[in-house]
């Protein structure tokens, strides 16, 4: 998809709702997060992204990268065959997402109280 290309959205209701667009886009549990480490690392494999995104699944991991590649926000690049290496980089439309993904993490830092070590967070 082209990054000049408006993506296709589903609202609820009869309105188009550009908040409402978005927070479809970017809602889903791990978007932000898979955003957010490819802001910070650059570039990254699989395994060394789902390093990066703590407790998400292999099957997780690849299905949200699905989404974001079709919604034009992430590259999906082969870079050797053998071995078989993909990489996933940011698009530019996805690089535009930088200053709400940063938001919300000095937000985080703000307003949420980080467990002890030894709990569990909160919300899940």
């Amino acid at each position: 998809m082209a990054t000049n290309e408006r993506l296709p959205v589903h609202c609820a209701g009869e309105d188009w709702c550009p908040i409402q667009a978005t927070a479809i886009l970017l809602c889903k549990k791990w978007h932000p997060v898979i955003l957010h480490r490819l802001m910070a690392q650059g570039g990254l494999g699989f395994n060394a992204l789902k390093e990066e995104v703590d407790g998400i699944s292999s099957k997780v991991l690849s299905d949200n990268l699905e989404d974001l590649a079709e919604f034009g926000l992430v590259n999906r690049e082969v870079v050797s065959e053998k071995p078989f290496r993909v990489e996933y980089t940011l698009t530019e439309r996805g690089r535009s997402l930088e200053t709400i993904i940063m938001d919300m993490r000095d937000w985080g830092r703000d307003n949420l109280m980080e467990p002890a070590a030894d709990e569990e967070p909160a919300i899940t």
